[in-house]
């Protein structure tokens, strides 16, 4: 039993709720943008129909949220990588949906799946066995979608497996292939060769599979190579106004921004270390503001000495690294009067993009974006319709 103040404890924490987590920042998501990007991808694909990959919870956006508002505009197709996160969903999702796991099933969680009405990606001929056996042990036919491996050596059964696979006792009795799919490992460079090869290597297994869809474009070959959109694109980055190609694609529209609440603002003189190592030392009298933002929160290490943070269009730099849970920005060149603490300043936004951030990190879109951590506050803007 709780003790009295502790009991008093739980009260204040309902009260104040999430807003706590603005101590270290806010990440807002633009739900009426995320359905733009959507049918934007639709208008792209026409003929094609678009899925939503919502894996690592929505690329850390949140996909809880995210996820039934792709659905009321529309959206009856999911993927995720593991059954968890699929079991996460299910229940927010409209009984017409379909979710998808890309990573298959662990042995021993077929009978959960079936339950769940969930849809496994069959990536082996193990995982293919077993759904197979789960099938016949509940005397019910079941779905699956099944990933072919054209080329990029990660996923999904090749040739020889494949037609091991279709050989199979009873396998096509007991279960019903809606979707075969494969993925591009160049789909960012539509002018790379790998592209047509993989595109070739999938028409020729897929035929093998008649009667099921076909998928094979992400996000990046939905923008770049629409002639390979086939029946259903999982479209991913591309939702969150992140363009997945290297040049600006017009029309996306951005959905995210960042910002850090500023804690302390100091002016020191020439000579002074800042931060860990002193790795950076002062070289005149400067004011500086330390943000509550650090690794921890998924602000990379490596952005100390060359990143920025942004306040009122003015870029302010990093200096010194970047601490678990801060950083410090240099705030010489504005006015002591236009920042204070409890400013809060922009880190992702109309100045500095996901892809800004990746390429000064050197780094995928995807990283960033999944590696922010809990401790921001997730706010959802925009109308989901």
């Amino acid at each position: 039993m709780l003790t009295e103040p502790a009991v008093r404890l739980n009260e204040m924490a309902d009260r104040i709720g999430s807003s706590v987590q603005v101590e270290a920042g806010v990440l807002s998501i633009d739900l009426s943008a995320v359905i733009a990007n959507y049918r934007f991808v639709q208008m792209k694909a026409p003929a094609a129909r678009i899925g939503a990959v919502v894996k690592a919870d929505a690329y850390g956006l949140g996909a809880r949220t995210i996820a039934p508002a792709l659905a009321g505009a529309g959206c009856r197709d999911f993927f995720v990588a593991h059954l968890a996160e699929a079991l996460e969903l299910v229940s927010g999702l409209p009984e017409s949906a379909r979710l998808y796991v890309l990573n298959g099933l662990a042995p021993g969680m077929e009978g959960l799946c079936a339950q769940a009405g969930i849809f496994p990606v069959l990536n082996t001929l193990e995982q293919a066995r077993h759904w197979q056996r789960q099938a016949a042990e509940i005397g019910q036919k079941l779905p699956a979608v099944l990933q072919l491996d054209t080329g990029m050596s990660r996923l999904g059964l090749g040739v020889n497996d494949l037609e091991t696979l279709l050989r199979q006792p009873g396998f096509l009795d007991w279960v019903d292939l809606r979707v075969v799919m494969s993925h591009l490992a160049c789909a960012d460079m539509p002018d790379a060769p790998a592209n047509a090869d993989q595109a070739k290597r999938f028409a020729e297994m897929a035929i093998r599979v008649p009667g099921a869809q076909r998928s094979l474009a992400n996000s990046a070959a939905a923008m770049g190579m629409s002639d390979h959109a086939g029946d259903l694109v999982r479209s991913g980055l591309v939702l969150y106004g992140i363009d997945p190609l290297p040049g600006p694609t017009k029309g996306l529209r951005p959905a995210i921004a960042l910002s850090a609440r500023v804690i302390q603002i100091r002016t020191v003189p020439a000579g002074v270390g800042v931060g860990y190592d002193h790795d950076y030392v002062t070289p005149s009298p400067r004011r500086l503001a330390t943000l509550s933002v650090g690794y921890a929160d998924g602000w990379p290490r490596a952005l100390g000495g060359k990143g920025a943070v942004w306040l009122n269009g003015v870029s302010l730099p990093l200096v010194g690294r970047v601490s678990m849970d801060t950083c410090t920005a240099d705030v010489t060149e504005i006015s002591a009067e236009s920042i204070e603490p409890g400013d809060m300043v922009e880190l992702i936004g109309q100045h500095q993009s996901v892809s800004d951030l990746a390429t000064l990190l050197d780094t995928a879109p995807h990283a960033v974006l999944t590696g922010l951590g809990k401790r921001f506050e997730r706010r959802f803007t925009g109308q989901a319709q």
